[in-house]
């Protein structure tokens, strides 16, 4: 079969629009994920491929035929295509769409993270990433946080769409999935610090906008707040560094409760 070589293509048009329209991601329930690292993680975790367009030349044929064994159709595409799907510079060698994933949510759930109005894809990511190696059951995206499946905060989660159980709800819901936990709000200006925190209760922790705080609908909804202490003269710090201090400090109280 030969490549494809026009942008104009069906099923290159088809994997645009994925690529760059959230409404279409949602009604289609799909994704794409670019990369064979990605893909192959994503294979890993039981994701469901359906369709992928590589280069002949740049593709990880190990990657194709787990592709080719899992039923996905397998089109062969020119750079000049591979370039035009993409939503990185360089593109690479494969894209492939895959189902929408949806890990089941637990019931209950007893470690999860809300995101506040939290619209930097990047910070997005790198905070579900996090989650999902610190042992978070659930993320919640509030009303106004940027599209969980967007390329770029797909990118930047490394798979953990496909191990975390995601959903975006309004602060009603949100409030009721909080029924049974404790609820802290991290805060610059709270006296409490993470490490004096109590972990090994079932909890939610809430992460704000970096540039306008928490909202109101999250500071009516915590019920403590925790802070990272600091050295002098240093403000704040990043959202998704904030996140990984404070999920790794639950995780490892955690672990030592396990151990003792």
């Amino acid at each position: 079969m030969d490549a494809i070589s026009s942008p104009q293509n069906k099923r290159v048009r088809y994997l645009k629009s994925l690529q760059t329209k959230s409404r279409f991601r949602r009604s289609e329930r799909k994704i794409i994920l670019e990369g064979d690292r990605l893909i192959a993680d994503a294979l890993a975790s039981n994701g469901r491929p359906l369709l992928a367009l590589y280069s002949a030349e740049r593709a990880d044929y190990q990657v194709i035929a787990q592709l080719q064994s899992r039923g996905c159709e397998l089109l062969r595409g020119s750079d000049e295509v591979l370039r035009y799907v993409s939503d990185t510079q360089q593109p690479a060698g494969i894209s492939a769409v895959f189902a929408l994933p949806r890990p089941p949510i637990p019931k209950p759930a007893t470690r999860v993270l809300i995101l506040d109005t939290i619209r930097e894809p990047g910070n997005v990511g790198a905070m579900l990433r996090t989650a999902a190696a610190a042992g978070v059951q659930l993320a919640i995206l509030s009303t106004g946080c940027v599209d969980p499946y967007n390329p770029k905060v797909i990118r930047a989660a490394m798979g953990a769409h496909f191990r975390l159980a995601i959903v975006e709800a309004s602060w009603t819901e949100i409030s009721a999935f909080c029924r049974d936990l404790t609820v802290y709000a991290a805060s610059a200006a709270a006296l409490h610090a993470y490490t004096e925190t109590d972990w090994l209760t079932d909890w939610a922790l809430i992460l704000g906008n970096e540039a306008h705080g928490l909202s109101r609908e999250a500071l009516r909804l915590a019920q403590h707040a925790v802070s990272i202490p600091m050295a002098a003269a240093t403000e704040s710090l990043n959202v998704a560094s904030a996140a990984a201090v404070f999920l790794f400090e639950a995780q490892r109280q955690r672990l030592h409760d396990d151990d003792a």
